[in-house]
């Protein structure tokens, strides 16, 4: 019987839920409901979600503090980089392409990093 079948939810605090939502719901186009959240619905060919786990001295994540980064999928990761920049957003200027995809991040207002992954043409390999 399989138990976990993937990530059902992320979730972590804010020092000013309503602005950080907002930044969320403005630079990322996340449709932010009543509640708090929202709900991404697996309608993708390539939906996969990666879990991880990295060693506690990392610097993956850095320049944020956060012991955690969330990863979204874009189609169009150039253009998406672009329109956050044109809005004032701290974008990172480097990126990184391999046959995983293409990968780009921000940080968002209150410094957590996050990662911006466009998918290969024809999913991942492995």
């Amino acid at each position: 019987m399989p138990r976990v079948t993937g990530i059902g939810g992320i979730f972590f605090k804010a020092k000013d839920p309503a602005a950080l939502r907002e930044w969320y719901r403005r630079h990322l186009g996340l449709d932010i409901q009543g509640w708090g959240g929202t709900v991404f619905h697996g309608t993708e060919a390539a939906g996969t979600t990666v879990w991880n786990i990295f060693e506690a001295g990392s610097n993956y994540f850095d320049p944020s503090h956060t012991p955690f980064m969330i990863n979204y999928r874009v189609a169009d990761l150039d253009a998406v980089l672009a329109a956050l920049r044109a809005e004032g957003c701290a974008v990172d200027d480097r990126t990184e392409e391999s046959a995983f995809g293409k990968f780009g991040w921000v940080m968002d207002p209150e410094g957590h990093r996050i990662e911006l992954w466009q998918p290969p043409p024809g999913g991942i390999p492995g």
